[in-house]
Parts: structure tokens; sequence; C-alpha cells
């Protein structure tokens, strides 16, 4: 008796199928974006915890602190980490956070991340690491972290090991005075003029809460929650305000 092979008929796509292959190749990549959005935000909530722990040490300074009396006026926070390093010329790169207090209750509210550039000509030499707090007085003035915020001037220094920076000021494009604080490190010394500018990070934003959030959701409309190294930061910012 003969018998027959019978196909199997509830599986018509085989191992070898186009529409397999693109599947599978498909999720590989989603799992790998997904890992890779793991990292960013690890990488993020690690850049916040460093901002707290710099915050720290300068609040640990007698001659570079922010006084309680400045931070318990304050309504919004900028902390900016960068670098700089040049021979005749200088660029620095950094990034941060800003955030915003509720009027109501006190309270900080989340993170919003900020990228920053500043490019300097003249003579000078050296590399330094700066810690940059820019703690902003007056309501009206907050607004001015939804959008790119430009600082202009010229500067002449010379700094060995630490130095501090202390001044009060206006900023665009809000005409509004802010205290603007430094914690340097390093070996740095020259004349130069200066520009530069603060600019929301969506791209950090995004990776961070995983929503295509604008500063202004993060910061005024209440889209997201302050995340557990966001409550570490306002925390530390909170006791030095005592």
């Amino acid at each position: 008796m003969r018998t027959h092979k019978i196909q199997n008929s509830q599986n018509p796509i085989s191992s070898r199928s186009p529409f397999r292959k693109g599947s599978l190749a498909g999720l590989l990549f989603l799992g790998l974006a997904v890992s890779g959005l793991g990292a960013e935000r690890d990488n993020l909530d690690q850049r916040i915890r460093n901002l707290a722990d710099r915050f720290e040490a300068m609040q640990a300074k007698p001659n570079k602190r922010i006084s309680p009396e400045v931070l318990r006026r304050a309504h919004g926070i900028i902390l900016l980490d960068g670098t700089r390093a040049g021979l005749l010329f200088a660029y620095q790169h950094g990034g941060g956070v800003a955030m915003v207090k509720d009027s109501q209750t006190g309270e900080w509210g989340p993170a919003s991340f900020l990228g920053a550039n500043e490019v300097s000509k003249g003579l000078q030499i050296g590399g330094v690491r700066s810690l940059t707090v820019i703690v902003i007085t007056k309501p009206d003035a907050t607004w001015a972290l939804v959008g790119p915020i430009n600082k202009f001037g010229g500067e002449a220094s010379g700094t060995a090991g630490n130095a501090t920076g202390r001044t009060e000021g206006a900023f665009s494009p809000v005409e509004q005075p802010a205290m603007v604080y430094s914690d340097r490190h390093g070996l740095y010394a020259g004349a130069a003029i200066k520009g530069g500018s603060i600019w929301p990070d969506t791209d950090a934003n995004l990776a961070y809460y995983g929503l295509p959030l604008s500063a202004n959701e993060i910061l005024f409309d209440g889209k997201v929650k302050p995340t557990a190294a966001g409550k570490e930061l306002t925390q530390r910012i909170s006791e030095s305000s005592k």
C-alpha cells in the first residue's frame, strides 16, 4: 500500500518566508531600541545625581555656597555641568536641568533637560570643569526656561585650582534679574569675548520620560511627576534653603 505525505496546511508560512524573516528582524530591532532607551534613561538619571552631588559640594564651601535666603526666593533654577578646554580658542559644552517651584505648595517640580554651549575667542589657555547654577528670582522670568536662553558678554579671568563666580544680571529673552553662581575646578587663564546659549533638550526629555513632551509641558503643565533622581536633587536644594 502506498503512503502519501500530507502537507501541513496549518503552517502556510515556511521558515524561509521573507515575512517571517522580516518579523524577526523587526522584533530584534524593537528589542535593541527599547534596550537603548533604557540605557539612555540610566545615563540621564546619573546626570541628575551628578548635579545633585556637585551642588551639595558647592554648598559645603562657605565662599561659594548659595545663601538660604536666595534659594527661598527662587521661582526657578538651572544647573549646568560643563567643561572648557582651549588654546587661543575655547569651546565649552555641557548639559543640565531646569526646574520650577510651585508657587502654591513651594515644592520643586520635575526636571526638564537642557543643552548648552559657549564659544570664546581671545588669548586663553587651559582647561576647566564648572558647575553653573542660575537662580531665577522673578516669577515672570521662569517662562524663559521653555525656549532658548541667550547669554553674552565679556570675561577676564584667571583661575588656579578652585574659583568661584557670583554675579547678578539679566538674560534674554526675558530681561529679569537672576543670580548666577559658578564653581570651577582646573587651570584656566585668559581674556575672552564669549557668546552662547542654553536650550531645552527635547531628545533627552523624550528618552527620560518616554513621551514627546515640551519643556512647557514638563515644567508648567504637570504632564509628568518628579523621578527618584529628581526628588533627590530637589531635596538637596530644599535643605540648602533652610
